[in-house]
């Protein structure tokens, strides 16, 4: 089968000086070559190189092999779950083992019918087509992509008024990847049109050792075991914060050392990076100075995202997923309150939740 032509990875952190200064290993970050390529080299091609979501990987692994064997494109997939786990990773993977070609965009990049049906009609058949942050599509665009997904076909109204007129475009059979980090944004008759939804969850420590380590030999990086066990410690359960974390450590390992990331090195980094021992950040900290700030009332993620200047999108896609599962924050049916482990975390003693309040969590 041939290899799929090769295409420019998605752009996601920017570039780096020898010693960058502390950054929020979770925050959005803006586009560079050098971060399109750094990924690009790290990113596994195949299912038998992805670590982790087991689960995930076997169900597409027998879907990709029965589209194979019926010659047919692949049903459109739906990948949720937080940032950082690897959706867009799997979707080229899907496409280099089906030997199509990979297209890959963002909802925001599609702003009207028009660029829709300029980018379905040019799609070769069987194309992988991934976008990105598909909850952010409009409903409009959505709605267009009913019949594209169904049926191969798009119609598009041109002129107005009494001119007005409909023109249909048939399309090539493609397979669309829809990756989310907010899946319930989705409207359900949107859902429903993806044969095979996938959730993505979170990495443990062993899974992300060993990325840690793949990647090291990858980028020529020697490093212990002890050392990659501590980053995997410390990334927040996630690859993409991994491989950054591993990046800068590498200049501190160049810099403090004769190039070995040894495990001293990479709690010294780790240490003036901001990153603590739980993986949290200065940002998470200060997520959870916020609450504590309220004496166990809950805030809701607009006047927490004020609080730390952060926006309120960011706070709920980026830092919540983590802090809610390791139990720093606790979601309720009136916002967000602080934890027993984020109480333990900042030194302080957590308050006897009313009963009425338990019964809140949820």
């Amino acid at each position: 089968m041939p290899r799929p032509p090769r295409r420019k990875a998605a752009a996601s952190d920017p570039e780096a000086d020898p010693l960058p200064p502390p950054v929020s290993p979770t925050a959005p970050v803006s586009s560079g070559e050098e971060e399109d390529a750094f990924e690009a080299t790290l990113r596994p091609q195949s299912f038998k190189d992805f670590v982790g979501q087991s689960r995930v990987v076997e169900n597409l692994r027998v879907y990709v092999k029965a589209a194979l064997k019926r010659g047919e494109a692949i049903d459109h997939v739906l990948l949720s779950g937080p940032p950082g786990l690897g959706k867009t990773t799997l979707a080229r993977i899907v496409a280099n083992e089906l030997g199509v070609e990979y297209h890959g965009t963002s909802a925001p990049a599609l702003k009207k019918p028009g660029d829709l049906v300029g980018l379905l009609t040019s799609l070769p058949p069987r194309t992988v087509l991934f976008i990105d942050e598909i909850h952010r599509l409009s409903p409009v665009l959505e709605e267009y992509l009913y019949s594209a997904m169904e049926d191969f076909f798009i119609d598009l109204t041109v002129d107005q008024g009494a001119s007005a007129r409909p023109i249909r475009f048939q399309l090539q059979p493609f397979t669309l990847v829809g990756a989310t980090t907010r899946d319930g944004l989705l409207s359900r008759p949107f859902q429903d049109r993806f044969g095979i939804p996938q959730k993505l969850s979170f990495y443990n420590v062993e899974e992300l050792a060993r990325i840690v380590a793949r990647s090291a030999k990858i980028l020529g990086i020697e490093t212990g075991g002890e050392a990659a066990d501590e980053i995997a410690a410390r990334a927040r359960k996630t690859p993409r914060i991994a491989n950054r974390l591993l990046r800068r450590l590498r200049d501190w390992a160049e810099v403090e050392g004769d190039g070995t990331l040894t495990l001293a090195i990479a709690r010294k980094g780790l240490e003036r990076e901001g990153v603590d021992e739980s993986g949290l950040d200065a940002m998470d900290r200060r997520i959870l100075q916020a609450l504590a700030q309220h004496g166990g009332q809950p805030l809701g993620v607009k006047t927490i995202a004020a609080m730390v200047g952060e926006e309120p999108d960011t706070v709920e896609e980026v830092y919540e997923p983590f802090l809610i599962q390791e139990g720093f924050i606790l979601k309720t049916s009136r916002g967000r309150m602080l934890g027993g482990r984020g109480y333990e975390h900042i030194g302080l003693k957590a308050p006897k939740l009313p009963q009425a309040e338990e019964e809140g969590l949820f």
